[in-house]
């Protein structure tokens, strides 16, 4: 099939190398030129485990190209993704402006007919607004096309194999003919499809995100109770994680969820419910939740180390999860900068994020290696589950360390190990070692 895929960001480029893979000819758009031209000299607009691989792959093939000329791209191709950005806007909602415009383009270049598909997050009812904003501003209004909603469901760090092996395929369309062609398109990937309507389609994306963002402030309510108690989270969710019906998955307290997805999502349900008189106040006690962990890091911290002006502090992950260089909405941000704003010198490693941390919060000192992070520190923190800080040294990072503190907002490492190594070690919803410094 000919395929365009506007955007290329995080949704958009695993979309279309993937597709291209699949071998289909993909054009890739964007109306960055910079961001072309490097697409086109191999060179990633983002970090993604084995996509660069897999782009120039398809580019050698001859099924993948890029061009910043949508209308070219529109003319040549039969199925267009939508994949651009829908921040979050003043009021909650998703900002569709880049949707819209996109789909007046297409309205304008509007010559056969075509499948338009809705890979980015929108909200529900996107799919009706996309298609009357390409009937306004198509110039022949006899020419047909259809809308079809087909969210994402990549996972940043396993995008590649989340689109390829996909758990789901979700196809909302009034088309049955629109329908058939796409569930076509995704045959080789032999993963369960779901057809439904436009509105349906939408939704799904959305309670499915609130959903995982529920069990993640869940699971982190009872950490909190769990320090209270006594009792030691982790295991509590390895207990409840055993009953199918719960499952492992999204139950590792700490700092919270971060990232593009969960936090403009759950606003997004929440605003769309209360505009169609509805109450989701789960969701506003999941937001809650969400933020408080991040204060009770903090104060944590705080309560470790007394005065924070002048005190050096060792920071181990800057992205808001591991595998990617994402820094939107990370945890880090605000814990850094409360603690760089009570004049605490902050030195950081991570492998992927840390020029995007840099443009964030300001005064953050780059660390080369988690070991150059721990160089004089009072504390050193773990703010990102990066596989690499499992095998450490750790004579090594506590030889360098003014004080051997640790803590631990992904709970990463074992609580007596920890005390093994000579580190007091303090986590989220375990009991702290009690290793004196």
């Amino acid at each position: 099939m000919h395929i365009a895929v506007v955007g290329t960001g995080y949704v958009g480029i695993p979309t279309g190398v993937c597709l291209a893979e699949l071998g289909n000819d993909v054009i890739c758009v964007d109306r960055d030129t910079a961001r072309i031209e490097n697409l086109k000299n191999g060179k990633m607009p983002i970090y993604e485990p084995g996509l660069e691989e897999l782009l120039l792959k398809n580019v050698r093939a001859g099924r993948l190209s890029f061009t910043s000329v949508l209308d070219y791209a529109i003319e040549e191709s039969e199925i267009i993704f939508v994949a651009v950005g829908t921040p979050q806007a003043d009021n909650g909602e998703a900002d569709m402006s880049q949707v819209l415009s996109v789909a007046a383009d297409i309205g304008r270049n509007l010559r056969d007919y075509k499948i338009i598909i809705n890979k980015s997050t929108v909200p529900v009812g996107s799919g009706e607004l996309v298609s009357k904003t390409i009937r306004e501003h198509a110039i022949d209004k006899s020419i047909s096309f259809d809308v079809v909603s087909n969210p994402e469901f990549l996972r940043e760090g396993s995008a590649v194999s989340d689109t390829l092996k996909p758990e789901r395929i979700i196809i909302g369309s009034d088309s049955t003919a629109a329908a058939e062609r796409i569930m076509q398109l995704y045959k080789p990937l032999k993963a369960p499809v779901l057809i439904t309507d436009l509105r349906t389609a939408e939704m799904i994306k959305y309670a499915s995100n609130s959903f995982l963002a529920t069990k993640i402030s869940f699971i982190n309510a009872i950490a909190n109770l769990c320090e209270t108690i006594g009792a030691d989270v982790a295991t509590v969710a390895r207990g409840m994680g055993l009953d199918p019906r719960i499952g492992p998955l999204f139950l590792n307290a700490g700092l919270g969820y971060g990232g593009s997805c969960f936090p403009k999502d759950v606003k997004a349900l929440m605003s769309t419910a209360e505009r169609n008189g509805v109450s989701l106040a789960m969701l506003r006690e999941v937001e809650r939740v969400n933020a408080y962990q991040r204060e009770l890091f903090i104060s944590k911290i705080k309560e470790e180390l007394g005065v924070l002006s002048g005190k050096v502090i060792g920071v181990l992950g800057l992205a808001f999860k591991p595998n990617t260089d994402d820094m939107r909405e990370a945890p880090s941000v605000p814990v850094l900068n409360a603690l760089i704003a009570d004049g605490a010198v902050v030195s950081a490693y991570d492998p992927m994020a840390f020029e995007s941390a840099s443009t964030m919060i300001a005064g953050l000192i780059r660390a080369d290696s988690p070991y150059e992070a721990a160089v004089d520190a009072d504390v050193l923190l773990v703010l990102t589950e990066w596989s690499e800080f499992l095998e450490l040294d750790f004579s090594k990072l506590k030889g360098r360390m003014h004080k051997p503190v640790i803590i631990d907002g992904r709970n990463i490492y074992d609580v007596e190990r920890m005390s093994d190594y000579g580190f007091r070690y303090i986590s989220m919803g375990r009991p702290c070692n009690g290793l004196p410094v």
